[in-house]
This record gives structure tokens, C-alpha cells and sequence, in this order.
């Protein structure tokens, strides 16, 4: 029945369903992984590295952006969907800071990308945007945020989040293993998750923090060596981890022999 409905998008299949934006959704599913972190004083970004030619600029391939000085995004699906939606968001921000001499809020920012991207699903002769949004940053009063946005124009508020590719199995690690943390320790949960589905190392992922620095919120992209070592830091913890358990299994099973 869906080759009958799926060709314009703004008509409904007699089952409800809008098949162009399932399909956009699909696109998503199929993107790199994305993960959002809320800390206490931090809000981290994370995402999957793809393999880039080796005469490349890696910094020209990002799954990251910044909106405004306070607000940033991570995105997941198709890379040219979201550099628009960035763009448009941008001009958004400044406008809204030329109008009202104030920074928008995070959920204002929200708001508007998620009313974009619902335009795109009731409007002839365009399409949705194959892309989900994870947007991070301080409102005003220093309150850190971060909510998800898809390509059917809804949002919510998350605590932690994961988009695209595997982003089950990292949103079900998050809600087994999320607690409040600050600085470096939201940092590795973040890193923590992503690497559920991800090898670990600065090749494979990438991960940008908004921190205040100064009374001033700002975003920055970890070095690699930063990376690196807080992986080598999470590895050598879930080594010791493992070997408490293993001495707590031995002195078990000793005690446990007859005499």
C-alpha cells in the first residue's frame, strides 16, 4: 500500500502514516550516532567519526556546529539537510539578538528548528529533512539544556539522548548508567556511551563540550590526545573494575571450599 501514498507528501495513507517522513526517519536511523550528555556546570556532544580520505580536512567534516555562542548542535542523516537547517538557524539566533539586544534560549532555537523542519512535512513541492537534532546550551540565567528534534518537527527536553545509527543501545546504556555529573566526568559518560557501539579512539569518534568559561558559555572541540586519553582512562577503570570482580569471585569461591 505505501508505493500508492509515498510519492507526495502531503497526502496520508488510509492507515495514518506519512511515508515520506518515515522515510526521513529511516535516513536518520542509517546516520552516524549522536549523543547528547546534560552535566551539572556542562553539556556534552558526541559523535561517530567517519573514515575520511586521507587528504581530507577533518575539520571541514563535522557532526557538530555551533548555533550561537551558547547554543550548539549535533546532527544525525544527511549532512547537506543539515548544513541548511544550521544556516537558517543561525540567522534565527541574530535576528532574535538584534530584535530583543538578548540571547534566544535554547528551547526558543528548539522551537524554531522543529517548526521548520514541520513545514517541510505539510508543504507541496519540497520534501522533510533527513536529519534528527540534538541541541545543547545555557539559557540565560545559566540553566544547561538539551533537546532532540526529527524530522516530523517534534522535540522534547532530554537529560541524555542518542541519535542515529545503534542509538537504541546507547539510549538504553544512558538509562541504565546516567547520573548528574560535572566536568570531565560527564565527559567520559558521554564517551562512555558512544563507545557501546563505537571503537574506541580519537579516529573513530569526536566530541565537542559547552562549558561556561568566565560567566561566559562557549564551545570546544576536544583534541585528539584529549580523547585518547580519557578512553585510555575509562579503559584502564573498567580493567580494574573487572579485576575486583574477579578477586571477589576467587575469594567467594574460596571461601565456600569444605576444610
Amino acid at each position: 500500500m505505501g508505493s500508492r501514498y509515498d510519492r507526495a507528501i502531503t497526502v496520508f495513507s488510509p492507515d495514518g502514516h506519512l511515508f515520506q517522513v518515515e522515510y526521513a526517519q529511516e535516513a536518520v536511523r542509517k546516520g552516524a550516532l549522536a549523543v547528547g550528555v546534560r552535566g551539572s556546570d556542562i553539556i556534552v556532544l558526541g559523535a561517530e567519526r567517519k573514515a575520511a580520505a586521507k587528504l581530507a580536512d577533518n575539520r571541514t567534516v563535522r557532526k557538530m556546529v555551533a548555533i550561537d555562542d551558547h547554543i550548539c548542535l549535533a546532527f544525525s542523516g544527511l549532512t547537506a539537510d543539515a548544513r541548511v537547517l544550521v544556516n537558517k538557524a543561525r540567522v534565527e539566533a541574530q535576528s532574535y539578538r538584534l530584535t530583543l539586544d538578548e540571547q534566544a534560549s535554547v528551547e526558543y532555537i528548539t522551537k524554531y528548528i522543529a517548526g521548520v523542519q514541520q513545514k517541510y512535512t505539510q508543504s507541496g513541492g519540497v520534501r522533510p529533512f533527513g536529519i534528527s537534532t540534538l541541541i545543547a546550551g545555557f539559557d540565560p540565567l545559566g540553566k544547561a539544556a538539551l533537546y532532540q528534534t526529527d524530522p516530523a518537527g517534534t522535540f522534547s527536553a532530554w537529560k541524555a539522548n542518542a541519535i542515529g545509527r545503534n542509538s537504541k543501545t546507547v539510549r538504553e546504556y544512558l538509562e541504565k548508567h546516567y547520573q548528574e555529573l560535572s566536568g570531565m566526568e560527564a565527559v567520559k559518560m558521554a564517551i562512555k556511551a558512544l563507545t557501546e557501539t563505537v571503537e574506541a579512539g580519537s579516529k573513530n569518534i569526536e566530541v565537542a563540550v559547552m562549558e561556561v568559561v568566565d560567566k561566559h558559555p562557549r564551545m570546544r572541540f576536544l583534541e585528539d590526545k584529549e580523547v585518547d586519553d580519557l578512553v585510555a582512562e575509562i579503559e584502564a577503570e573498567k580493567a580494574a573494575l573487572e579485576a575486583s570482580r574477579r578477586n571477589r569471585q576467587t575469594a567467594g569461591t574460596t571461601a565456600a571450599e569444605p576444610t
